[in-house]
Formats: C-alpha cells, structure tokens, sequence
C-alpha cells in the first residue's frame, strides 16, 4: 500500500494534492475520481454517532443513533474492557451510518469543574484519561472505523475557546496536559489527531509546530494525520508547515489556492505538501477496507447503554435507605424523573435512537404493589416558584421515601461556555430543604456533566447517588441502582469541592486580556488538594457500594529493583457482604525524595474486579519506568532517580489500605546541569558536582573561619553559616574570598564547570 501511495502521489497534480488537504464538505474529504481516490466521511462523537443527515449541510439534523453516557459518566466506571465494547458498538454504528471516522474521544484534563465541555472529558487524572481513551480507540478500530483524538491541546475551557492564550510550564504540560494523548498515540494509535482552537504559549494549535511535529509525530511516533477543528485554521501555510495535514470544514477554495500559490512561489516546499498527502492517503484508503452499510441491533445497544450507565453512577452517600426494598408509598419528585437529561449540548448531541422515561423505569423494577406519586419540583429553566415546592412537600409528607430527581438547566453546562458557578438553582436546593425538613427518608439523584456543591443541603439527605448525563438508558439504570437489582461500583473520576473558591484553578479561571495563566502548574485535581491539606466533599476515586471489601496480604515483586524493569503491584481482595459487587483497586506511588517537588501522590494503576459474597481474589498492577518518572525540564526528559518510594494501595485517594515500601535504582545517566550561576545546595546534591568542588569547599569554609559540627552550646556557627551559604551561588560565596584565590572568582567556576564536564 506504501508503493501505490507514493505512486498515487506522482501522479497527482498539484491543485489536487491542495485539494485532498481541505474538506469537499463540512464532513467528507475530498475525492480524486481519475485515481481512485474515495471521499471520507466524518462524524461527531464521542459518545454517540452524530451522522448528519446531508453531509453539505453544517447545521443539519442527525440520524438516529444510540446515545451512550458522557465521558464523565463512562471514566466513572475506571472499567477499560467495558469502555472496549462501547467503542465496538459505536464502530457498527459508524458502520451502518456509513462514516468512516468518528471525532473522538476528548482527552483534555478537567483544570476546572467550571468547564462547560467537562461532561464530555474523562478525568482530572492522566493517567486515567490515558487508560480509558486508549481502550476506546482500540475498541472503535477493532471494527475498522477510525479515530480522532482531540482536542490537541490544552482546550480546557469554553471562555474565548476560539483565541485564548493558555499559558503553560514545560513541566506542567508533559506531566498533566499531554500524558492522556500519549497513552492514547502509542497504545491504541488512532487514525487522525485534532488540534484545538486555542493557542499554546503564543501558538495556535493549527500553527504549532513543536507540539504537532515535534511532539506529536517524532517524539511519539504519530502515523496518522492532523485534523484542525472545525474553523481551527488561521493561516493554512503556517498550519501545514506545523504539520496540520487536513482543515476541515469544507469547501474552502480560497485555502486550496493559498496552498497551490505558496508552492509556486516557493514558500511551501512541495514536499510537506506531499507528507499531508501521504498521511492523509494511508487513512483513506484504510477507510475504504472496511466495507459500510451493515446493520445493528438497536436493542442490544440500548442494554450496553444502560449497563454502562449503571456502571458508571456513583453512590456518593447512603444511610441504609438503599437499595429501597418494600416501600408502599414513593413520591417521585422533580422534573428529571419525567424529562431524562441524558446529554450535553452542542456538537456531541446524538438524536436518540429511544429514551427511557426514569419514572416509567422506576414502575417497571419496583414491586408491583408501590404506589407512586409525582410532583414536578422546579421548572426546566432557573426560575424560582414556591407552589411548585409546596406541591413536593405535601407529597412527600405522607410517603415513605422521597425520590429527587434533579438536573442541572441547560444554560448551566454545555459546549460553548462554562458553568458560572458549581450550584445547583436556588428552586433546587430550597425544594431539597423543604423535602427533607418532612421526610428524612430523602434521596436525591443528580443528572449533571460535572461536581455540583452540596455542603448547604447533603446533612439533610439519606442519600445522593451521582447518575450523571446517563445516556438514553440511563433512566433504567437508576432504578436498577434504586432497587438493587445492580450493586453501584461506580467512583468519582474527579474531586467533588466543597466550594468554587477551594478549587485549584479559582485565582486564574477563566484569565484576563486574551490569556489565562496555568498558575496551579501541575497540581490540579487531588494533587493540589493533598498538597494544600484542603477537606473536600468527595475525593478523587471515591464510591459506595451495597457490600464491604477488605484488602490483605500486599505485596510487590521486588523491594529493591531497576526502573527500567518496573514492579508488580499485588493484594488480595475480599467481598465480605452479602450482596455481588465491583470494587475498584486504585494504586498511587509516593516519592520520598526528589530534586523537583512532586504531589503527595499520584495514580498509576488501577483494576476493576467482580467478587461474590466472600469471594477472594488476588488482583496484580505492573508498575513501568513512567509510574515512577517525572518530568524534568532542566534535562528535558522524563527522569527518575535513586530513593524508596511508597506504593499506596487504596480504594480511592483518602482511603489507602495497604502501603509497600520499595526502593529503586535509576539506570540514567544525567548530564551536569551546573552552570555558573548554580548554588552550593546545586553543586552538593549533584555527585559529580560535590565530589570537584568539595576540597575547595572546605579550604574556602575554613579561611571564613566557619566550623561545623558544633552544637550551640559550644560556640558552633556551622549550621547558621550553612544554611546562608546553600542559597548563594558558588561565585557569589568566591567573592568573600577573593583575596585570597589564586584566580577570580569567574575563572575558578568555570575551571569547575571543566572539571565537572570532563568528569560526567
């Protein structure tokens, strides 16, 4: 196929080449008749097949097509085989629709829970992000459907989305904002990457070169091609000298001649046109392998749809009154019970193949002799109305349990703008006041893409299971859930704050005069909640269940090993209820000692295991090179280096069961970072660096007439004069002495700095 492709190319003319590299359509490529050269057709996703139905029209409706929970839903379930299978199904819905790459999944980090396309995002964790792209990529092109990674990179907020200027550390951005794409490049290899809207550092993500070329296709190897978001490109030139292969949407006559015109004159080399052509090729023609047309089983998807939603919800708090059990009376309140809210808006929205009405679903699971009431509870939009509260109460005063079912509006979170705040409405939480202040058997289920704050009102309740966008059978799933027929195993792939303003991002969200400063650097999440000591309402990894787990007998398969070699994590896992479930073994590793600060901890494997009622099973973790490493941009690589380090075994990021002690071995040799402006603290903690300059040291020290090793008692200045001297550069300490060196000060470095490169 490479021969034909470079022979294809040959043959091509150059206005067609130009051609290939810009839509024909919102969402088909463009054709070459006379070589064979087949369109392409594109949709959105992820969590569903939007198919248009005219593929010339950018604005016109879908075909119907299963809708399956948003990401924030799916990443709950931290089950990478079943997010496999729904990446299958999409692929033979794909199939059936007759479109040849689905846009997604999103891998983007949720910086904020103010991020209006969060609901379409997996996690505040890499390396959880990471796990779960990289197993619905391999699902999806299992099936011969492709790809597309987005949204590359750092598109973490809708405030001025299109030209906002993220401003961002090396550090911070290979160890939180790119890990996620990474993971999903190197193991599931996704046929096309799409760069975002936003700038980099000064760089649009159509234009920037470093993190498309340098990154993306040599460092990581990408083989696939670079598509621009939709309306992504500025200057088409630029962009596909910085490796962007194909602008979409489609026709774009003045692009084309742009390419075609740069050419000639010289300032586009052909032959970068050509490595577009030749990506672009590869998938299109893998594209046309996979014969389209098939059909699929509605039903059987819309059963995937509602396990993975019931997967997925995460029962935040339960005083017993869950799994309900013979209850006679139930008030059935809130206008989500009767109107699902499924879905997110903007380009992610599927039209639904069928939508489960919850309170339809909650009839059909519950014993045949409940009686049911409704009351609506609040209205579709934010408006505040005191009778329809006062309707609730007199309902829910004479019933046994009260089920609240609340979503947020749709002004509060969608694609195109973020949250303004992290509340429910005010009709909501004074409805939850009043429900709960006559009936303390009070349950509320939250429909919503992202954490809501519930410190004014969650004492009250007896109960909160988080059900998320659900999907169009999510609203089966909650009853499932309700009445036990399936045990929650969901947890929080994200902190739930107490309130906005602990929240990492808060001082520079959404930033100001076309920037926003990535302040918090690489502690967001739980990593900047450990490391400031912050309470928060439901940590990272967090979920209850109907059954108990016990871990014992941790072990690791070496206390001292390489880290080129890894470790294994084990423990054994016991179900120690009387009920089936799912427990989620969660692994964090906890550096003891590094040149760089580093959070308290940091996940790096997990494992979802089913147990029945006293069932054991010994769960095992790898731990590679990476689960140990951090990225260092002095040396610009990712580093490790000698120490223990402690593995934290756990069943969410406050809850640690089990914790190894280990201790590793760095097989990488370092170049000397000294250089003349480098303090004594650099000079010591480098071992070459301590071992030329310590007998100069200690000459230098003692005509200071400095002694260590004395106590206070004895007249000993050592600790006091060491401390000063650590932070002063090793020139700046020379100046003291200068009289007294046979050089000056800036000679006697540099002389060092030879002595130290010769010796590394």
């Amino acid at each position: 196929m490479f021969e034909s492709i470079e022979s294809i190319i040959e043959k091509m003319t150059l206005e067609e080449k130009a051609a290939l590299c810009t839509g024909a359509s919102p969402w088909t490529t463009t054709p070459v008749e006379r070589l064979g050269i087949p369109e392409m057709t594109v949709s959105d996703g992820p969590h569903g097949v939007r198919r248009v139905a005219d593929v010339n029209d950018f604005v016109a409706g879908s075909l119907p097509a299963t809708c399956f929970p948003t990401a924030s839903c799916t990443a709950s379930t931290w089950d990478v085989e079943l997010i496999y299978t729904m990446g299958q199904v999409l692929a033979e819905e794909c199939n059936a629709l007759k479109v040849d790459v689905v846009l997604g999944p999103g891998v983007n980090m949720k910086r904020t829970p103010l991020g209006g396309r969060n609901f379409e995002y997996f996690s505040e964790d890499p390396y959880l992000t990471g796990q779960m792209a990289a197993s619905f990529i391999n699902g999806v092109q299992s099936k011969g459907i492709g790809t597309s990674l987005k949204h590359y990179a750092t598109n973490n907020q809708e405030s001025q989305r299109m030209t906002i200027n993220a401003k961002i550390d090396e550090r911070t951005l290979r160890e939180i904002y790119l890990p996620a794409f990474e993971t999903a490049v190197k193991k599931a290899k996704p046929w096309t990457v799409m760069c975002a809207y936003n700038k980099l550092n000064g760089k649009y993500g159509s234009e920037n070169s470093k993190l498309l070329m340098d990154i993306l296709k040599n460092e990581w190897g990408f083989e696939g091609f670079v598509v621009s978001d939709w309306g992504a490109v500025h200057d088409r030139v630029e962009a596909m000298k910085a490796g962007l292969d194909l602008e979409m949407p489609g026709p774009r006559d003045r692009r084309v001649k742009a390419v075609i015109e740069a050419v000639r004159s010289g300032v586009l080399n052909e032959s970068v046109l050509n490595e577009s052509v030749r990506r672009i090729l590869g998938i299109v023609f893998r594209a046309a392998k996979t014969e389209k047309g098939c059909t699929f089983n509605a039903v059987a998807h819309h059963a995937l749809a509602r396990q993975i939603a019931a997967d997925g919800m995460v029962l935040l708090k339960n005083n017993g009154i869950l799994p309900l059990k013979e209850q006679k009376h139930i008030a059935v309140i809130g206008l989500a019970a009767k109107e699902a809210y499924f879905q997110g808006g903007g380009s992610s929205h599927i039209n639904p193949i069928q939508v489960d009405e919850p309170f339809l679903e909650l009839k059909k699971v519950a014993p045949h002799t409940t009686e049911f009431s409704y009351s609506e509870g609040y209205s579709a939009d934010a408006s505040f109305d005191q009778q329809l509260i006062d309707s609730a109460v007199k309902e829910a005063t004479t019933a046994d349990v009260a089920l609240l079912y609340l979503s947020l509006p749709a002004s509060k979170e969608s694609e195109g703008y973020d949250r303004p705040d992290l509340d429910l409405t005010q009709q909501q939480v004074a409805l939850i006041k009043a429900i709960t202040a006559v009936q303390p058997n009070t349950v509320v289920i939250l429909n919503n893409g992202d954490p809501v704050v519930m410190s004014e009102w969650i004492d009250g309740v007896a109960a909160v299971l988080e059900a998320w966008m659900m999907g169009q059978a999510g609203g089966g799933a909650i009853a499932d859930i309700l009445y036990g027929k399936i045990n929650p195993s969901g947890k929080l792939a994200e902190t739930f704050p107490l309130k906005l303003a602990d929240t990492p991002a808060y001082i520079n969200f959404p930033g100001e005069n076309g920037e926003v400063r990535y302040g918090e650097g690489i502690f967001i999440g739980y990593r900047y909640y450990d490391t400031k000591k912050i309470s928060v309402q439901f940590p990272f990894g967090y979920g209850l269940s109907y059954t108990e787990f016990k871990y014992s007998n941790p072990k690791v398969s070496a206390a001292l090993f390489k880290d080129i070699d890894g470790l294994t994590i084990s423990v054994d896992v016991t179900n120690t209820g009387k009920v089936a479930g799912k427990e989620i073994v969660q692994v964090y590793v906890h550096d003891r000692k590094s040149k760089l600060v580093r959070p308290p901890k940091e996940l790096k494997g997990f494992v979802k295991v089913a147990l029945q009622p006293a069932e054991t099973k010994t769960v095992s973790i790898p731990l590679d090179f990476r689960a140990f490493a951090y990225f260092h941009p002095g040396y610009n690589q990712w580093i490790t280096e000698d120490g223990e380090f402690d593995i934290l075994i756990g069943s969410s990021s406050a809850d640690i069961r089990c914790v190894q002690t280990i201790t590793m071995q760095s097989t990488l040799k370092l170049p000397c970072l000294l250089n003349k402006e480098s303090t004594l603290r650099d000079w010591l903690e480098d071992p070459t660096g301590k071992r030329v300059f310590e007998p100069l040291f200690q000459q230098v020290t003692k005509q200071m007439g400095v002694t260590f090793g004395l106590g206070e008692e004895e007249g000993g200045t050592g600790m006091e004069t060491m401390n000063f001297l650590m932070e002063l550069a090793v020139r700046d300490i020379f100046y003291f002495q200068e009289t007294s060196l046979s050089m000056s000060p800036e000679d006697l470095v540099d002389d060092l700095l030879a002595q130290v490169k010769q010796q590394s």
